[in-house]
């Protein structure tokens, strides 16, 4: 890890296990010293992840470190499954146990012989990659663990794959993706891949008619389903007025079944409602400070905003990706190597619509209307599960922030 003056980016040991800690019935066991762990929970909280009582830690000592001793983790195995009794319990190597080689998947083998939770070790330590590396393999890992075999369709119903903490106000989205199936097909949700699941909810993932993908770290998972249960996707989420309108024919496309007219029609007038704001670019576009907008946050969402953008007509001048790009396919967006790249490149913007993480806003020029949209978070606070970013309550939202920056100009 480089020289950090903020928050250094989540390594792939801590996107798994936020990603494994969204299963309730199943208990993450880190196979490390308490201080790792000590330091995660207080960001998986901020996400809004609740590790009461699934998220555990061996307290590595120094001793068991040089002697290769595996005794604790023995011990808290069987603490854990006399104790809590869990469905699961997933094994993670912490970036000590991995740097010192440590076996658990050995130990798993023979352990579960003496136990009656299943054992699933994850060999990650943090090394691999960023976040978005460990939450691919969170999603494979709980899909291919829990969908069994053998499942009943549910008509009308359908699975959410690749919603996550690390997403800001990803409880408000899903209320908003409830709202919009409902109203629009009359579809109800089976199961959430990556939030607020259980491990009850993860075996009838295959039951779905349609699954809803909302990340790309998600798509192989949703491959995966459809191989299986032959369980078609959609891929993409709704932003905007007319995002929102095309995803819903996306969904009307791939379940044979057309939109409700009512919900088109509701879509049709807010689109005509916001109309004006293409006119106003064009006004404001003469004006010494001239529209532009900057986008910060993860891929999917910055795809989303940009699309956003385009609506109203504000040229998007600047994208910074939070995590690794690697795997996705981003030609226009940036992720800087160095963290004083990054600095320097927000520092320079002014009179800026800015779409991001309190760190990035913070960076921005005071000029700059400042909207937090990502994490991580250090003054703001994630309480509302109302105010979505996605459809059309989240493109309501946002247009609000767009009247204040026209404000600015």
């Amino acid at each position: 890890m480089g020289l950090c003056r903020y928050l250094p980016t989540p390594s792939d040991r801590m996107g798994v296990i936020w990603t494994l800690l969204s299963a309730k019935g199943a208990v993450v066991l880190e196979y490390g010293p308490a201080g790792t762990t000590h330091f995660s929970v207080s960001m998986y909280g901020q996400m809004g992840v609740e590790p009461n009582q699934s998220l555990f830690t061996t307290h590595l000592s120094e001793d068991d470190i040089i002697m290769g001793d595996v005794t604790r983790l023995e011990e808290a195995i069987r603490e854990i499954d006399e104790g809590y009794h869990p469905e699961v319990i997933f094994v993670v190597s912490s970036s000590v146990t991995s740097i010192i080689g440590a076996d658990i998947k050995g130990v798993c083998t023979y352990m579960e012989q003496e136990i009656n939770a299943r054992l699933i070790a994850v060999d990650t330590g943090g090394f691999k990659g960023d976040y978005s590396l460990g939450m691919r393999e969170g999603y494979n890992l709980l899909t291919k663990t829990f969908a069994t075999d053998q499942v009943e369709k549910k008509k009308a119903s359908y699975n959410v794959l690749g919603a996550s903490g690390c997403d800001y106000r990803m409880r408000s989205d899903l209320w908003e993706l409830r709202t919009l199936m409902q109203e629009g097909f009359s579809y109800t949700e089976n199961a959430i891949l990556g939030m607020d699941s259980s491990v009850t909810a993860l075996t009838e993932l295959g039951a779905a008619e349609v699954n809803l993908v909302l990340r790309e770290e998600a798509l192989e998972a949703a491959k995966y389903l459809e191989k299986t249960y032959g369980t078609p996707y959609v891929y993409g989420a709704p932003y905007g007025y007319e995002g929102t309108a095309c995803w819903l024919m996306k969904v009307s496309d791939t379940i044979g079944k057309s939109v409700n007219p009512e919900l088109s029609a509701k879509l049709r007038m807010r689109k005509m409602n916001a109309a004006g704001y293409k006119m106003y670019a064009s006004m404001y576009a003469h004006k010494e400070n001239r529209p532009q907008s900057v986008l910060v946050g993860d891929v999917n969402r910055i795809q989303g905003f940009s699309k956003i953008m385009e609506e109203v007509c504000i040229p998007v001048t600047l994208k910074i990706s939070n995590h690794s790009l690697a795997g996705f396919e981003a030609e226009d967006i940036v992720k800087p190597a160095k963290e004083k790249e990054k600095i320097d490149l927000l520092k320079e913007k002014k009179y800026s619509l800015v779409l991001g993480d309190d760190i990035s806003l913070y960076l921005c020029d005071e000029s700059c209307e400042k909207v937090v949209t990502s994490f991580p978070l250090i003054r703001s606070k994630q309480i509302a599960e109302h105010m979505p970013l996605m459809g059309i309550r989240g493109m309501d939202y946002l247009l609000e922030a767009v009247d204040r920056y026209y404000g600015r100009l």
